[in-house]
């Protein structure tokens, strides 16, 4: 089932929410129950076969959770280990069959010769993020971080609906706290009103920006893989396109999940905030899918030994990190490569620190110009990485990386010459070639990139829009000014209802969001 679906905002929706606060009036663990119950039936409508495994999953790390637990109580730290160890390894062994097992012996068949392969093998929606949430929440208990062991809520934690299918990753003391507080089960117009109005924002966002900017992206990838020699503008148009879709698709649901989860009186963590306003990698990975960030980061950057073993070990953790991160999106050698590349990226940017470091310069301070170029550098870097994130295979994002890098030439739309009038004459007397663009070039696209560029670098974003009513966990500082903050006014009633009818009649074009396939 999709948010983005009549079904779901106009059936789903609404008898959840009704059931889920009459029988909170009754008994507070009978409409964690129910919400519980209704997750269930939203992962079920994609694939019922499926929720045997989420179930299963759910029933065997919460028995792990437990026996870890207790163990911990009794000082058995060997026992406790072990528990871990082989949780951890089943639920790694469960992903990596569904996800990776095909893959591997895609490659190995490459290299080999040899036709292997375990047949089709459908990948469950949310395996990773159900299947990362779950091992946070074994690491917690084995470091004494879970507090409760409460079955409902427990299975609740895992199965509820706004993160299920992407994100955010949850941690343990973040969300079960809350499904033991009686407040939750109440119903609050404050969580209506501000709920509504973030699920719409991020409705918004699906429908009207990232499924239409989308339509450019697809043509432009599409024809490198087919082998197609693009020109620079066609590329760079192409890459462009498909770095703000995806910006706008992620950006959606994740304002849609905290809408929705606001609804039902639930605070979840922020998981995206104006990545494209990054200043440097860094910075970047501190604002794009955040919760991830920060799974890996606990997980497995720390563990590795982070940067406590020297700055070579750190570079190392951090490569090895970053690519395992980039598998962590899909079976591919382009989701590797993608990870390489940022880390690289992170290791030049610590690498750039240090040296700034060793030379006395201040890296608090900074001028706006300064600020300007390594935002745009941070921006040309990341757009790069895209590019080889989408690309159908290595083969087509290397073709599309050397034509934005001009090595195929530059051709103009040959409709803008009449358009240009004396300038595109000057132009085309002057070497610039004018010709047939195979519509992947128009108006429409480069209209798209410059008002979007504008948005995603000049205007607030939903948390900022909201901050006076911590639309999310961890809000960062840089709040916009008061009279930018959305209030629940007549004004912004309107304004929100104009958004949600905008999108609601474009239902019709419902598309999944790009996230569900990692």
């Amino acid at each position: 089932m999709l948010f983005n679906s009549y079904v779901f905002i106009f059936a789903f929706l609404p008898v959840t929410l009704a059931g889920f606060f009459l029988l909170g009036r009754v008994r507070p663990l009978l409409a964690a129950a129910w919400l519980t119950a209704a997750s269930l039936i939203f992962y079920g409508w994609w694939n019922p076969l499926y929720v045997w495994l989420l179930v299963a999953s759910i029933l065997f790390n919460y028995a792990c959770g437990v026996t870890i637990a207790r163990n911990r109580a009794r000082g058995e730290q060997a026992s406790q280990k072990r528990w871990l160890i082989f949780a951890v390894t089943a639920n790694l062994a469960v992903l990596g069959y569904y996800k990776y097992a095909n893959f591997f012996l895609a490659s190995i068949s490459h290299f080999s010769g040899a036709a292997l392969s375990f047949g089709e093998i459908v990948l469950p929606l949310g395996i990773s993020f159900f299947t990362f949430t779950q091992i946070a929440f074994l690491a917690d208990t084995y470091y004494g971080k879970a507090r409760e062991y409460n079955f409902v809520h427990y299975s609740l934690f895992v199965t509820y609906f706004p993160h299920l299918i992407a994100g955010p990753v949850l941690h343990h003391a973040e969300i079960m706290p809350q499904f033991g507080l009686p407040i939750t089960y109440r119903f609050s117009f404050e969580n209506t009103a501000v709920g509504i109005t973030i699920f719409v924002i991020g409705l918004f966002k699906k429908v009207m920006i990232a499924d239409e900017v989308g339509a450019y992206a697809r043509p432009v990838f599409d024809a490198a893989a087919a082998g197609a020699e693009l020109t620079l503008l066609e590329a760079w148009c192409g890459a462009l396109a498909y770095t703000f879709q995806l910006y706008f698709d992620f950006s959606g649901y994740s304002d849609m999940a905290i809408g929705l989860s606001r609804l039902f009186g639930v605070v979840l963590p922020l998981n995206f905030h104006s990545p494209y306003k990054a200043v440097n990698i860094i910075d970047f990975w501190r604002r794009w899918h955040m919760t991830l960030s920060r799974f890996l980061r606990d997980y497995l950057y720390i563990p590795l030994g982070g940067n406590r073993k020297g700055a070579a070990r750190r570079y190392v953790n951090l490569m090895l990190t970053m690519a395992l991160g980039g598998l962590w999106h899909g079976a591919g050698w382009t989701f590797v490569a993608w990870g390489a590349l940022h880390g690289g990226y992170l290791v030049v940017n610590h690498g750039w620190r240090a040296l700034r470091a060793r030379l006395g310069h201040d890296l608090k301070r900074s001028t706006w110009w300064g600020r300007a170029c390594a935002g745009l550098l941070t921006f040309v870097a990341v757009v790069l990485g895209w590019v080889i994130f989408r690309a159908a295979d290595l083969t087509a994002a290397v073709a599309m990386l050397k034509a934005m890098a001009g090595m195929n030439g530059l051709v103009l739309p040959d409709f803008w010459l009449p358009q240009w009038g004396a300038a595109g004459q000057w132009l085309a007397a002057h070497g610039v070639i004018f010709g047939d663009t195979r519509d992947l070039v128009g108006g429409g696209v480069v209209n798209w990139i410059w008002i979007l560029l504008a948005v995603v670098w000049f205007a607030p974003n939903t948390q900022q829009l909201l901050a006076a009513y911590r639309p999310a966990l961890a809000l960062l500082a840089d709040q916009y000014h008061a009279r930018f903050t959305w209030r629940p006014t007549p004004f912004y009633a309107l304004l929100t209802a104009t958004l949600a009818l905008l999108a609601i009649f474009n239902l019709h074009r419902q598309s999944e969001f790009l996230y569900f396939q990692f």
